[in-house]
């Protein structure tokens, strides 16, 4: 230690990656943190783990106990039976522990809390920390002190990542864009043609390597010598990483992309065959579909070409799956700088994307939110767990274990039954975040109800539905959810649009995490307390509406449509919207003070004022359908828009022909203009074959092709022809581990588009997707398809 000095007071930094390793004299957890100095690696060494037995078990315990401290606490649990403390200088002698109990029947609890969650969590760290003292040793900091830090965020160094291969993923290039520098790394020597001058110059270095090992050499070095935070791809795990990780085992060379020049620490998720994660120390990897899924982005398809058509306006040069591989050989056989050139594309797009929807500070707040680290996507459960547990121990209790309370349903969501029809000014009052208002208006909370259900003293409680019980004073949830809410309020007044959606999204998560029977806190009560209370506010605000003369047509867990009765302007319409809001939050706030004496945090907000508004019947019958609508919305300036919800128009599994038409004709009857001509036309067109282009099914194969025995849908038959027309030409087969499949229906049936040989049929198209479409929306007007279409003499 001659070596190291004392590290300055104070250092703010951010989380980048943790870790534990159990050595002999304790448990090790490595942090290693982005600071304005750089990176930088924290030890904290000779760490001591913990977990909860049941007090009334210590004697039966006694010889799996051996070795192992046990303190009293005054913790219990939530069926109120004291625990004592059990530590232990190894983290997994924990979990030997548990396991030597197991057949004895006794509980161990919270023995799975890692030692570096549990470190951070205790402390109300999330991501964001200061460091105090400790001894510094190069770019480590030795047995310091974290304490929480909120408001600082660090600048990244970043690095947009993207390989190229042949058609069975042989490396051919590398490509980097980012941390000062852009280059390719080309399999291959420099020829004549390589080294002639480019059309235009390039504006990134291109450096040949003889052999795969020297492309992961360079590979390594570069990552040493830039020393980015985060590597950013698009599938770059699944894909990327893990074929350079195969190019260096087959090359016997270490792929050394973490700092210190760390191998990655692959792992296979538990629940998804096949998937991976690629943890490596010190450097984040996030990959861009993962993070526009958690952040609640939408597109028809993730792909990094159609997602950057859509936000860019651009995407990549090369079309198809087959052309691609073509056309990736030719270059590489024959113009390397070409694909050279295609290769940093990718990466530019990715970064682009990236820098437009904000998504690495959607990612760092998402981590500064939850707790959990910058590139651990989905996660509620230890989300949740991670701002629970350190509250709950200071209120004296212990979390139970996943399991301990048996799966059975529960109720969900409120939805009512709709009235169909067409409606002249439908307003849509939304409950902002109802269940996270009802955990604090109501107090739901699992410390909460385990006091509620210990007491025979019912006075002071707040009842629940069913028969449930809750603390006024002592819980934890309500306290989570109201800092959040806070910090939501603050982060939109500041126009902090990551950090707004990441709060949103982790507290709407609660009410699920308490409903899902992986979580330790599962409790059929508890979430049942947030649900059939949502019934009930839905219910009561229906009849507030209709009190006012006004008919609700419409809800849906936290929405309610009110159907106005006659046609309103604009103006009108906002006006009765802004009375109601306002009344009914007044209402809630006087009506709970008054009968629980609780404070109302139950607030409804003006979503939307329809003009017009469609709701369909459930097809082949009267009844209204539900979470399916569409209506012309007008804003207060007057800007018009069609909005379609759970019809035809906004699913993927119809083709574009069956999209376009229903479109077409809602806006046809929503603007008063002559429908009938345009439904023959529509019609006819299409049996003319001028349609053809629209027919085309786009499906997603969400099993491997081998797995369809018994019922074997369209999209599977497809596909199956599509890959032993592929095998017939020597081409990769495309769809054997699923994927997404375009074809057609022809007379022959399914076909796809690479291997179409039959007669479209254009009866399938009229019956299947334009009749069905058509009869809903013609039905409450007096009118059918076949009428329109006969009458027109279009089908003979």
């Amino acid at each position: 230690m001659s070596s190291a000095a004392l590290a300055p007071a104070e250092l703010p930094g951010f989380i980048l990656t943790r870790h534990w390793r159990d050595l002999p004299d304790g448990t090790e957890i490595e942090y290693w943190l982005a600071t304005d100095e750089g990176p930088k690696k924290v030890l904290l060494t000779q760490q001591t783990s913990v977990a909860f037995l049941p007090a009334r078990h210590r004697a039966a315990a006694q010889a799996p106990l051996a070795g192992l401290e046990v303190k009293e606490l005054g913790l219990k649990t939530f069926d109120q039976e004291p625990v004592l403390g059990v530590y232990a200088r190894r983290f997994r002698d924990l979990g030997k522990l548990a396991r030597a109990l197991q057949p004895l029947g006794i509980p161990l609890y919270e023995a799975d809390v890692r030692p570096h969650d549990r470190y951070l969590m205790e402390r109300f760290i999330t991501a964001g920390v200061v460091v105090e003292g400790g001894l510094r040793k190069g770019q480590g900091i030795i047995d310091c002190r974290l304490k929480p830090a909120s408001g600082w965020r660090p600048v990244m160094k970043v690095v947009s990542l993207d390989i190229e291969t042949s058609a069975t993923e042989e490396l051919y290039s590398i490509a980097l864009d980012g941390a000062g520098d852009r280059v390719v790394f080309m399999l291959g020597e420099v020829t004549a043609s390589a080294s002639a001058p480019a059309a235009s110059p390039m504006d990134f270095r291109l450096l040949y390597c003889p052999t795969r090992r020297d492309m992961v050499e360079q590979l390594n070095a570069w990552f040493e010598a830039h020393d980015p935070d985060v590597i950013i791809g698009w599938n770059v795990i699944q894909f990327d990483l893990r074929v350079l990780q195969k190019a260096a085992d087959a090359s016997s060379v270490p792929l050394q992309l973490g700092r210190e020049r760390r191998p990655i620490a692959w792992r296979t998720h538990p629940g998804r065959q096949g998937y991976l994660f690629a943890p490596m120390p010190g450097r984040v990897v996030v990959d861009g579909i993962e993070a526009l899924r958690a952040g609640m982005w939408s597109f028809p398809s993730f792909s990094l070409e159609a997602v950057s058509q859509e936000l860019l306006g651009e995407g990549k040069e090369i079309g198809d799956a087959y052309d691609k591989m073509a056309e990736i050989e030719r270059r590489y056989q024959a113009n390397k700088p070409a694909l050279a050139r295609y290769n940093i594309r990718d990466c530019a797009l990715v970064l682009r994307i990236f820098d437009q929807l904000e998504l690495l500070p959607f990612v760092l707040e998402r981590a500064q939110t939850t707790g959990l680290q910058v590139d651990h996507f989905g996660g509620s459960i230890a989300a949740f767990s991670h701002h629970y547990l350190p509250r709950m121990h200071r209120l004296g209790y212990v979390a139970p274990n996943v399991g301990d309370i048996a799966a059975k349903a529960f109720p969900g969501g409120y939805v009512m039954d709709s009235t169909p029809g067409f409606y002249d000014s439908v307003l849509v009052l939304d409950y902002k975040s109802l269940y996270p208002s009802i955990i604090r208006t109501f107090l739901v909370d699992p410390v909460g109800l385990a006091e509620g259900e210990s007491t025979d003293i019912q006075t002071g409680l707040v009842q629940g539905p069913q028969g449930t019980l809750f603390s006024r004073d002592k819980h934890c949830l309500p306290d989570i959810v109201t800092t959040l809410s806070n910090a939501r309020d603050e982060a939109k007044r500041a126009r902090n649009q990551p950090l707004s959606q990441a709060l949103k999204l982790l507290m709407n998560s609660f009410a699920g995490v308490l409903g899902a029977s992986e979580c330790r806190f599962f409790n059929p009560k508890l979430v049942s307390a947030i649900t059939l209370r949502g019934h009930e506010v839905m219910k009561l605000t229906r009849a507030f509406v209709e009190q006012r003369g006004y008919q609700v047509i419409y809800g849906d867990t936290d929405s309610i449509f009110i159907w106005l009765k006659r046609p309103h302007s604009t103006a009108e319409a906002h006006a009765v919207a802004a009375s109601l809001v306002q009344d009914i939050n007044a209402w809630w706030a006087r009506k709970l003070r008054e009968e629980q004496q609780l404070e109302s945090f139950l607030e409804i907000e003006f979503d939307t004022h329809y003009a017009k508004f469609f709701m369909p019947t459930i097809r082949g019958s009267d009844v209204g359908s539900k979470k399916r609508y569409a209506g012309l919305s007008i804003d207060e300036e007057g800007r018009e828009e069609m909005v379609y919800r759970g019809l035809e128009m906004a699913r993927s599994d119809w083709t574009p022909l069956a999209r376009q038409f229903q479109e077409g004709l809602l806006s046809r009857i929503f603007h008063g203009e002559p429908y009938r001509a345009f439904v023959a036309d529509y019609a006819r067109s299409m049996l003319d074959g001028r349609m053809d282009a629209l027919l085309v099914y786009r499906k997603r194969l969400r099993h491997r092709l081998d797995a369809y025995q018994v019922n074997v849908p369209p999209q599977v038959r497809a596909a199956r022809i599509a890959d032993a027309h592929n095998a017939k030409l020597n081409r990769p087969q495309q769809y054997q581990r699923g994927g997404w499949i375009q074809y057609v229906m022809t007379q022959s049936g399914p076909e796809p588009l690479e291997a179409r040989h039959s007669r479209i049929d254009y009866e399938h198209y009229l019956v299947k997707q334009l009749q069905p479409i058509a009869d809903a929306i013609l039905q409450p007007l007096g009118d059918s398809f076949v009428a329109l279409t006969s009458a027109q003499k279009v089908l003979f």
